[in-house]
């Protein structure tokens, strides 16, 4: 009787637990989604604008690996992000920018909700997953928008997830799932996919090191040496007692090895080091998705973009992708402080993989700052299971205890408000914004240019910022953000386009001269640029000014 009363008491207890686990995972998803609408921004950025109208030209010309928005002729183009921008494209002609938006809301919601689960899934704690979701949305604030890296975050998230899980029962779904990713970001945005690849390497090392420290320590490549003397001298009718007698005594010294080496390996001083076999099977699943890379309309674009990307200046004098400055990135400072402190003056210990993984974003990171949205969405789950393992270590059930608080009506209620009060606040100051901000990109001006000039002969000198909007209103343009197109490396000219805009930009070179080198018909600028302020002071009598607004300057140039 008593026996029963216990059990009774113990599923109830079990209950309770998968009660409150259930409640406390609906209600961390829907209040993640709030947060990443409240965060996802109203005001569009450049490259969707370019976007809309290359899916448009799609649907139109399909793939030709050519450029139809610039007016230099013949521009080769990759059009490395060719799947997104169909769909996007799909989406804005079915329910304009309005549709645009949402998606990029339920991008972001998605986005958040995988980090959530996967974390969850990984570190098998729901409340610092929650906790360092959020975290991790407020930081990737600067990044959320309608470009194909949002839908590329997602599937990252999952790639980490799928192998995680691979390696631990080598289930095939998991290696389909990789497979399949790999074919859907070869498609949806080509210039990251062989990052996918640099997720795979922490794991392979680790096994490739244990592979080496087993042969060093285990004398394996003497003891292969010794067996051939041992079969070649037996063949020769010679004695090999001696030799089979070290044989023997190598291989003793093996076992006590071994044995003293498993215990050690149960508790490492700090990294742990584990020999997992599934991980040959990852490399062949590593070189499966290496071919998915064919699964392209876009030929060897996949393997060369990002090779011809590094060859060229375009990452050189592009913010996004310069190397970080640590001083004015106080969040990534504060996880890499983070990240050391643990490691450094506690007892928590680290997978030797997630310690290469973790050194390798912060590299990535460091050497352009763009990577610190891979450092925070995969990185995130390295950090978890050290804070987890922190303060399982540390304190006495910290964590069941915290998650028994929140899961009280109180710590419900706390949460709620809280999360509410957040979101307002990230939302409250865009509720206004418009779809597309005029101080950004030139609406009046653009409306002045199709009413008031002859396309078919102009040839119009504009910059990289507002360019996209130029294409989406349906003007060639001299240079937009699509900084590969007017490279040397992809657009097969001899003339770097881009970096002449750089050089004249900057009044590195005089804007005459590249006017005159391209044949610039009439000028688009920003009113408080370089240039309109070195015209308008000059009153060059080359240059008649056709309009201006509060943000923009149009001039014609005269002698062409």
């Amino acid at each position: 009787m008593f026996k029963q009363k216990e059990k009774k008491e113990e599923n109830k207890s079990k209950n309770d637990k998968f009660h409150s686990k259930l409640i406390f995972g609906i209600l961390a998803i829907i209040l993640i989604a709030v947060f990443c609408i409240a965060m996802t921004p109203v005001t569009l950025q450049n490259d969707t604008f370019y976007t809309i109208k290359i899916g448009e030209q799609i649907t139109k010309t399909g793939i030709d690996m050519q450029d139809h928005f610039s007016w230099h002729q013949d521009l080769a183009y990759t059009y490395p992000h060719w799947l997104y921008d169909l769909i996007t494209y799909y989406i804005y002609a079915a329910f304009g920018m309005t549709g645009i938006y949402i998606t990029t809301c339920i991008l972001t919601v998605i986005l958040g909700i995988s980090l959530y689960i996967v974390n969850t899934k990984i570190a098998k704690n729901q409340l610092i997953s929650f906790i360092l979701t959020v975290i991790v949305i407020y930081i990737l604030r600067g990044y959320i928008a309608a470009r194909a890296q949002l839908a590329t975050f997602i599937l990252f998230v999952w790639i980490i997830y799928f192998i995680e899980m691979f390696l631990q029962n080598r289930k095939v779904r998991y290696a389909v799932g990789l497979i399949l990713i790999s074919t859907l970001i070869a498609n949806l945005h080509v210039a990251v996919w062989p990052f996918i690849f640099v997720l795979f390497l922490p794991y392979i090392a680790e096994y490739l090191l244990a592979i080496i420290a087993e042969i060093a320590i285990y004398r394996k490549i003497q003891i292969a040496v010794l067996n051939f003397r041992i079969k070649l001298l037996t063949k020769r009718g010679k004695n090999v007692d001696k030799i089979e007698e070290k044989r023997k005594d190598i291989i003793a010294k093996n076992e006590k090895i071994k044995i003293k080496r498993e215990e050690n390996l149960k508790n490492p001083y700090k990294i742990k080091f584990h020999k997992n076999k599934n991980v040959k099977w990852l490399i062949l699943v590593m070189i499966i998705c290496a071919f998915t890379g064919l699964l392209t309309p876009l030929g060897d674009t996949p393997y060369t973009y990002l090779y011809k990307t590094m060859q060229g200046n375009t990452t050189q004098n592009i913010n996004e992708h310069l190397p970080m400055t640590i001083v004015d990135e106080t969040e990534a400072l504060s996880a890499i402080v983070l990240i050391l402190a643990i490691l450094t003056f506690t007892k928590t210990k680290i997978k030797l993989s997630d310690l290469f993984m973790i050194g390798g974003l912060c590299y990535l990171m460091l050497a352009s700052r763009r990577q610190i949205t891979m450092f925070c969405i995969i990185g995130v789950l390295v950090v978890n299971k050290m804070i987890c393992g922190l303060l399982e270590l540390y304190t006495n059930n910290g964590l069941e205890k915290a998650f028994n608080i929140v899961t009280t009506k109180i710590g419900y209620v706390l949460m709620i408000c809280i999360m509410l009060c957040l979101s307002y606040h990230f939302y409250e100051p865009k509720q206004d914004d418009a779809y597309i901000d005029e101080s950004a990109y030139p609406v009046q001006a653009c409306d002045y240019i199709l009413e008031n000039i002859d396309l078919g002969t102009a040839k119009f000198y504009n910059e990289y910022n507002y360019g996209s909007y130029m294409i989406y209103r349906g003007i060639p343009v001299f240079i937009d953000s699509r900084a590969d197109l007017y490279a040397p490396e992809f657009s097969g000219k001899k003339d770097d386009i881009f970096m002449d805009f750089i050089n004249t930009s900057s009044i590195g070179e005089f804007y005459e001269d590249t006017f005159e080198k391209y044949g610039i018909t009439h000028v688009i600028t920003y009113k408080n640029s370089k240039m309109n302020m070195i015209i308008k002071k000059t009153k060059d009598p080359n240059y008649k000014e056709l309009y201006e607004d509060k943000y923009f300057t149009i001039y014609e140039r005269l002698n062409v």
